[in-house]
Order: structure tokens, then C-alpha cells, then sequence
């Protein structure tokens, strides 16, 4: 129950900051033109305020004050997500350089490891129990006091974090694509931490699963076509940055995650390799991710686009609820085979018809 009104507050939060953000950044002119700044993989033709950070991060942190109880691990989530928001701003006005984004993203994975939240094991995909990542630790004093080291569990964890964070915001270029799937991902990673808990905090996960699931709830409101705002990078970090720190927290589920996630998370894999085999910088953007060619080869809508991300996230996070480690893998894997597929005929496709008209 506490769940449930925790959701419905932190979507009417968010429904009720997005248009002040929004007047704010008319107000100061901070809008996204595509005719000013033009680039292909822009898919918005009018001038639209980017700033979903703002909206995110608020309506987390007053519903968190409402429903939750503060430690120090909730602060340190907190701060991280804080340093996401203000870089997000930041580039909502300057276009950051993305290897600024990736440092700050680093620094706020490492604010969530440096309080001791961190992925201490993983399910054995090769039989039953589990694998250690406890092993090996540094122990050194700090302030007086012994601390301790998990270097493979914490390099996993901020990999996993930083990963995602980057991933999902690749994800959002089409109107309320982003939102409207990472709120269903959250729900179900809300769902399965009232199953599997393995909490270091003393704080509701479930409850701040819901709460995030309802910010981006909220916002979809706004984002959903035509959009009268973006996530900008603020909403797209945080999404990936609160999936990860509350999979985590759930019971180190990084295959549920990665499931729910594996259209994103194939989109990525082939986008890296593609750019780097062509030459390019992994971290610059282009034309070339599975929401392009949906609009470009097979002539969907943006709506269609969208509407089909929230699908497959649905059908994956029902699937997350009954499959084990497993069959969690066997499905990440085929669905990782069907969207190279997919992009694989766009590129030939695109490439035949480059030829086609060279020729002529």
C-alpha cells in the first residue's frame, strides 16, 4: 500500500514540475533548436527545452522525504543522482563534452561504492548457487577507522552502474520512449526486491523502486508525443543510474536488469562495435541506433517506436518474474540476436540504397 501511494505522489510531483521546468527554460531561452545546432540523429524539428533531470531528481527527493527513512547510503544515492541533475543542466545549456559526462557519471557511481552499496555476488549461470565477488579486499584505515576494499565486487558495480547509465540514455530519442520504459523496468525491479532482499540500507528499496517508477511516470506526461520537453542527459543518466543502484539493492539482480534492459543493452553492444569498426569514437552520437531505423527503414511512427519499447520491456519484466538465471541468459541472448539482426538488414539495406543511387 505504501508502494502504490509513494507511486501515485511521485507521478503527480512529476506531472506538476515538468511544466515550471519547462516555463523556466523558455523563460531563459535554454532550448534544444535543431535548425541552430543541427545533427542526424535529432529527430525533433521545433525548438524543445531539454531538462528532465530537474524533474526526476525533485520529484525523487521530496517523495523520498515522505516516504522513506534517511541513511547514509539513501544520502550517498542522493548525492550521486545530484551530480547527475547538475551535469544534466549543464549540458542542457552548454553541450557538454561526453567525456565530461562520462568522468561526472564515474564520480556519482563512485559516491553510491564509497558507502559500502555494492554487488557482492551474482547468480552461477553454470549451476546452481552462486558467484563471489567478496574476494580479494584491501583493508587500509581511514579517519581512524579500518575500512575495507572489495575490488572486484566494487569494479563491477561501478562498470554495471556506468554502463547503464549510458546505455539507457542512448534510448531516448524518440518522444516518451525513455520515460515510459524505465518506468515499467522500475515497477518490476520494485516488484522482485519485495521477493529477493539483500538490502544493506534501512531504508524501503521497494518503496524508492516505486517512487522512481513514478517520477518517470509523471514526466511521460509531458515527454509523450509531441513532447513539449526532453529527458536531455540528466533524465537519461539518472534512469540507468537508479535502475542499477536499485537492482543492486534488490539482491544483486544484474541478469533481471539486463533482461529487462536487452533491447537497450543490444542497441549499445551493436552500436559500439559499429563505431569503432568504422573508425569513430564509441561516444559520439549518429543515426545508426535501433529508434532510427525503426523510423527510417521500416517507416514507423515515433509513437510506434515508443510504444513498442514499452511492449518489449513489459513482456521482458514478466518474463524477469518466472525464469531463473538461466533462462534469464537463453532470453537476453535471442533477443540480443534479433535486434543485431534487425540493424544488420537496415545497414545493408541503407548501404544498397547509397549504391542504387550512386549508380544512377
Amino acid at each position: 500500500m505504501l508502494a502504490l501511494l509513494s507511486f501515485i505522489i511521485s507521478s503527480l510531483l512529476a506531472a506538476l514540475i515538468t511544466p515550471i521546468v519547462i516555463w523556466i527554460y523558455h523563460r531563459r531561452g535554454w532550448l534544444d533548436d535543431p535548425q541552430k545546432e543541427y545533427h542526424l540523429k535529432k529527430l525533433h524539428t521545433k525548438p524543445i527545452p531539454r531538462g528532465g533531470g530537474i524533474v526526476i531528481f525533485l520529484s525523487v527527493l521530496f517523495s523520498s522525504a515522505l516516504f522513506i527513512h534517511f541513511d547514509y547510503h539513501l544520502i550517498a544515492i542522493l548525492v550521486g543522482a545530484l551530480i547527475l541533475t547538475v551535469v544534466g543542466i549543464l549540458d542542457d545549456i552548454f553541450d557538454l563534452h561526453p567525456i565530461i559526462r562520462l568522468i561526472t557519471g564515474l564520480i556519482a557511481a563512485l559516491v553510491v561504492v564509497g558507502s559500502g552499496i555494492g554487488i557482492a555476488f551474482v547468480s552461477n549461470p553454470l549451476g546452481p548457487g552462486v558467484i563471489h565477488l567478496d574476494q580479494p579486499r584491501l583493508t587500509f584505515m581511514l579517519f581512524g577507522i579500518e575500512r575495507s576494499l572489495w575490488v572486484l565486487s566494487d569494479l563491477f558495480a561501478l562498470f554495471f552502474m556506468l554502463w547503464n547509465m549510458n546505455i539507457v540514455n542512448w534510448s531516448k530519442g524518440v518522444d516518451g520512449q525513455m520515460p515510459g520504459f524505465v518506468a515499467i523496468a522500475l515497477i518490476f525491479v520494485g516488484i522482485l526486491s519485495m521477493q529477493y532482499v539483500n538490502d544493506p540500507t534501512s531504508f524501503n528499496t521497494t518503496v524508492l523502486s516505486f517512487i522512481t517508477a513514478g517520477a518517470f511516470l509523471g514526466f511521460l506526461v509531458w515527454n509523450f508525443y509531441p513532447q513539449k520537453i526532453m529527458p536531455g542527459y540528466g533524465a537519461g543518466s539518472l534512469a540507468g543510474y537508479f535502475l542499477s543502484v536499485l537492482a543492486i539493492l534488490s539482491g544483486a539482480k544484474v541478469a533481471t536488469l539486463l533482461m529487462v534492459l536487452a533491447i537497450p543493452t543490444a542497441d549499445a553492444i551493436f552500436t559500439i562495435a559499429r563505431r569503432v569498426l568504422a573508425g569513430k569514437s564509441p561516444l559520439w552520437g549518429d543515426r545508426g541506433h535501433l529508434h532510427h531505423k525503426l523510423l527510417d527503414e521500416f517507416h514507423w511512427t515515433k509513437t510506434q517506436v515508443a510504444v513498442f519499447y514499452w511492449l518489449a520491456t513489459l513482456m521482458m519484466g514478466f518474463l524477469s518474474l518466472y525464469l531463473n538465471t538461466v533462462g534469464k541468459l537463453i532470453t537476453i541472448l535471442a533477443t540480443t540476436s534479433l535486434v543485431f539482426g534487425v540493424l544488420i538488414w537496415a545497414k545493408t539495406k541503407h548501404l544498397r540504397k547509397i549504391k542504387e543511387y550512386n549508380t544512377r
